[in-house]
């Protein structure tokens, strides 16, 4: 068990389905629980805003409810108290309990001998569904379990009296009783084997972080596993070996395939001192490594973080589903009820058929399928995305990427690749090689994608060499420096001079405050801007360009993109201001390199980072390209739309299983074992749509 006073992560054994997650959802919610997610699958129920003293107080909450809090997710339960071993264990009595109805032999419709057939079976089952049926309706928050619980009660009380009285064969409905709770204990078995496969893009990962490493230590290497490994550590990676942690190459290159992470199936070159993520294979080379980000800091972790957290925001389509769900229960008791009354006493039918068509309604209906209709559909689809390197927070982004109407992009280093040419420098009165030598020095001191574009064309000539004493970096201005002799020199965006150089040059070059050199940047169009810009055009989404750059490279380059609307030389506090005016116009999202652009990320309907996985792209955006690769727009809006379409899929046939369905068994067309049948299946359906969306060929119509 982990806690926090904001966020507490609890595992929680004894869930079988979709309906146990119904009701420690409406428990924690209703004691003031926020970002409540429970994972029935994966046992893991997560929520915020309950201080850690109040911890205590909701464990016995939950387990009043059935269920039970586990200090380690290891500590599970074994086989032998598993829900397929109680359905193997039912199987075996119910078996024979059906022979009655295909054969004459007396000893199979001896009423004791189906009498002691089926005790094991409601054993089993009322052990499983009847406590947790009878502390759901205690608590006042009553589950599906009610329903199995009545259904198979009232069967095996109505066959043991017409036992203990001899009232003969119609008075024996044991193998009702006994099918009842195996065919739903299979139903669950079922369901929650395919419910793990929704959840495969997690395990995947997870996968990735369970390695052994082979750490060197003095002249000896020792392999460990990973979660052992410390910052600092220095790790050996082999060919074929998969980097263990996040670190930085301290000896050797090789080519890495970072495929599990960005979607990018081609193998990248790292050399020395550059960064590798854990997770990632070493495809061919031999490196050595320093652990740099371990545990919780590594980008695996935080991915991994990331979809569990998103798979617990609802879209706001799941708000209708979980409303009738709740209400669901008392309603089909209710139901179950007037379904007695009126075949007994009104239409005067025999007993034992009253109480069948009851018992069939209880049994026919089926919550769940409502219940696991949004989250396998959004799980599915959130995993797919993670694959194509698409990381989205939360199935309320995928609602949202379905419903756009404008997409606004930043330019630099989104629509363009943020690697610039020297297009020009102009000198005023000093030699040019004097110039770019100065230039390749004061950019030396910069980390900036700008910077590191001109370091690549310019360099430094020896008999101009500046020994600087002193040099700052300030973002969105320039660098400044001042030098041995006193001199200051600067070189700043143009935007900062006077309108003479602003409106010619991207950068001017400044000794003791004059003015020497004007430099004018190129850059180029990212690979398949231009298709993307059509498609959303195509697809009846505005593109909307959005930059700090000045006028004329902004509608350069629309205008080469085709894009009508254009925004340029806009600070961060104006391009929040204008987000906020086209949000008014309709739902909107906003592309941008996730640190420069964070507020209008964070302010956007859906904001959309490009670039590696940093913690200012995970905490401004609600979707993050791990390639950086433009299709993964497209990919994104495609994936959003037929997640969508699942959901609704889903919520429809659960809606119309149970209105046809219930009618049906109230009418007699449904035997209850039929009925327990359907019901099994019945969620199967919903969470096999779902499962489809894994393999389904992509289009947006």
């Amino acid at each position: 068990m982990k806690e926090s006073n904001v966020h507490t992560e609890l595992h929680v054994t004894g869930m079988h389905c979709a309906n146990c997650a119904i009701s420690i959802h409406k428990y924690l919610e209703k004691n003031g629980a926020k970002d409540i997610y429970v994972d029935f699958a994966a046992d893991e129920v997560k929520f915020s805003d309950i201080p850690q003293e109040q911890i205590p107080m909701l464990v016995e909450g939950i387990e009043s409810l059935g269920y039970k809090v586990i200090d380690d997710q290891d500590d599970k339960p074994s086989f032998w108290h598993s829900i397929e071993f109680k359905f193997f264990c039912c199987l075996i009595f119910t078996v024979p309990l059906w022979g009655h109805m295909f054969t004459v032999y007396p000893l199979l419709h001896d009423p004791y001998i189906q009498l002691c057939l089926c005790i094991p079976v409601y054993f089993i089952g009322f052990s499983h569904f009847g406590i947790s049926a009878l502390r759901s309706i205690w608590n006042k928050m009553p589950n599906m379990d009610v329903l199995i619980l009545v259904g198979s009660t009232a069967a095996f009380i109505y066959s043991l009296i017409g036992t203990c009285y001899k009232l003969g064969h119609d008075y024996q409905f044991y193998e009702t009783c006994a099918t009842i709770i195996t065919l739903v204990f299979l139903g669950n078995v079922l369901e929650k084997r395919a419910i793990t496969k929704t959840t495969s893009a997690i395990k995947d990962l997870i996968k990735y972080q369970n390695v052994d490493a082979i750490k060197i230590d003095g002249d000896q290497e020792i392999t460990i596993l990973a979660k052992e490994i410390k910052s600092g550590d220095i790790l050996k990676v082999n060919t074929g070996n998969q980097i263990p942690v996040d670190g930085d190459i301290l000896e050797g290159q090789g080519w890495v395939d970072e495929s599990m992470l960005t979607g990018e199936s081609m193998p990248v070159e790292k050399l020395k001192h550059d960064a590798v993520i854990g997770g990632t294979l070493l495809t061919e080379g031999n490196i050595r490594i320093v652990a740099t980000k371990v545990g919780s800091k590594s980008v695996l972790y935080q991915i991994i973080q990331l979809i569990k957290d998103a798979q617990s925001k609802k879209p706001p389509i799941q708000k209708f589903g979980d409303k009738v769900a709740a209400y669901f229960v008392p309603i089909v008791v209710s139901i179950s009820f007037f379904t007695f009354f009126i075949t007994y006493f009104i239409a005067q039918l025999p007993l034992q058929q009253s109480l069948m068509n009851a018992i069939s309604t209880l049994v026919v209906s089926c919550p769940c399928a409502m219940g696991l209709a949004t989250p396998t559909a959004v799980m599915v689809g959130l995993g797919r995305a993670a694959k194509k390197g698409i990381l989205i927070r939360g199935g309320s982004t995928i609602e949202e990427m379905s419903e756009l109407k404008q997409m606004v992009f930043d330019k630099t280093g989104t629509l363009t690749t943020g690697d610039f040419n020297i297009k020009a420098i102009q000198t005023f009165g000093i030699e040019q090689s004097q110039v770019e030598s100065i230039i390749a020095q004061l950019e030396s001191y910069s980390s900036h994608p700008i910077a590191k574009s001109i370091r690549k064309q310019l360099k430094e000539i020896k008999s101009f060499r500046i020994i600087f004493k002193e040099v700052n970096e300030i973002r969105g201005k320039g660098i400044f420096a001042t030098d041995t002799n006193g001199n200051s020199y600067s070189i700043c965006n143009a935007k900062l001079g006077s309108k003479d150089y602003s409106n010619r040059y991207d950068l001017t070059l400044t000794i003791n405050e004059v003015v020497i050199a004007g430099i004018v940047l190129e850059d180029q169009l990212k690979p398949y801007a231009k298709e993307l810009i059509q498609y959303l055009k195509d697809k009846g989404i505005r593109p909307i360009l959005l930059s700090g750059d000045r006028q004329s490279k902004c509608e350069r380059t629309a205008q080469k993109l085709g894009i009508a609307d254009v925004y340029w030389d806009k600070s961060p506090e104006e391009k929040l201001e204008i987000l906020y005016k086209l949000k008014k116009k309709g739902p909107t999202a906003m592309v941008g390199d996730g640190i420069n652009d964070a507020p209008a990320l964070t302010a956007a309907d859906a904001g959309i980072s490009l670039g590696d996985s940093t913690h200012v792209a995970i905490q401004s955006a609600k979707v993050i390209l791990l390639n950086s690769d433009l299709r993964s727009i497209e990919k994104l809006l495609k994936i959003g739309h037929h997640t969508l379409l699942a959901i609704k899929q889903n919520l429809f046939w659960a809606f119309a299983y149970n209105i046809v369905a219930i009618p049906l068994a109230a009418l007699g067309f449904l035997g209850p074992m039929v009925a327990a049948l359907s019901m099994a299946f019945s969620n199967l359906i919903v969470i096999g749509n779902s499962i489809r969306l894994r393999f389904k060929k992509l289009k947006l119509n």
